[in-house]
């Protein structure tokens, strides 16, 4: 657990925020090399790109600020809601907000929507491996307590101390990786544009619904469906269910785009 990654002057500089940076800028990069392949241009990613970090951004912390209110908020000033390089971005909050932001985008732009979102879906795994990465450097999002020899063990300020715990922040990034290159070989094989976003969300919601079983940062009192089930497992039956119905309902609609009309 190292959250500070230098002094520079007055300013902390933390590893999070360096590693969602360099998410950011990772699956922006890839994605602007991907675009041609669809015909579009190599630029339009980057300029999607401060829509998405706005959007991604202000939807994460909005979530997370939801979701543990009661632990990490209720009782701090303010500005704690603000403090986004101290930790805290839910990744389904994220996603909706970059989502929105695409899509305000692509109309602004006039630029083909499901194109776009297959352009960038090999991406958001990508740009997830660093921001788990820059968790663990943080040290929240942590599992729960195990005895395996590859079990991740935190300083004594830390809430786990003094026990091992899974390192669920590494079992993310690694599965997120093994998604980016699943997804980066779908692209070049797709059969209709929004295959490749279907996909990833069907693929996240898998992940994220196994990894989950192993965290331990939740309180008691978030767990729904009996017991079983924490917030990010409730609304990745959701996400698998938008992912499945786009599958089904995109080759229709290109279908009948295609199809050349009848006098």
């Amino acid at each position: 657990m190292h959250p500070v990654a230098f002094q520079f002057g007055p300013w902390t500089i933390h590893w999070y925020g360096v590693m969602i940076a360099l998410g950011f800028l990772a699956g922006l990069w890839t994605a602007g090399r991907r675009a041609p392949l669809s015909g579009l241009p190599g630029e339009l990613p980057l300029d999607l790109g401060p829509w998405l970090i706005l959007g991604g951004i202000l939807g994460g912390r909005a979530l997370y600020v939801i979701t543990f209110w009661r632990e990490n908020f209720a009782r701090q000033p303010v500005y704690e809601i603000f403090m986004v390089h101290h930790g805290g971005l839910v990744f389904y909050g994220g996603l909706a907000g970059a989502s929105l932001a695409c899509i305000l985008f692509a109309a602004f732009r006039r630029a083909p929507l499901w194109k776009l979102a297959d352009v960038l879906a090999p991406s958001i795994p990508l740009g997830y491996v660093f921001g788990r990465l820059g968790c663990f450097l943080n040290g929240c999002c942590y599992g729960r307590a195990c005895d395996f020899p590859w079990a991740a063990h935190f300083p004594a300020a830390h809430e786990s101390y003094p026990a091992g715990v899974h390192p669920t922040q590494i079992y993310d990034s690694l599965l997120s990786l093994g998604l980016y290159l699943g997804l980066a070989w779908l692209y070049r094989r797709k059969k209709f544009d929004g295959q490749v976003f279907g996909a990833y969300l069907i693929g996240y919601a898998a992940v994220r619904s196994f990894v989950e079983y192993f965290r331990g940062d939740y309180p008691a009192y978030q767990h729904y469906l009996g017991g079983w089930a924490t917030p990010a497992q409730v609304v990745s039956i959701f996400i698998l269910l938008a992912g499945l119905a786009l599958l089904r309902i995109l080759p229709r609609a290109s279908g009948r785009a295609t199809r050349p009309a009848r006098d």
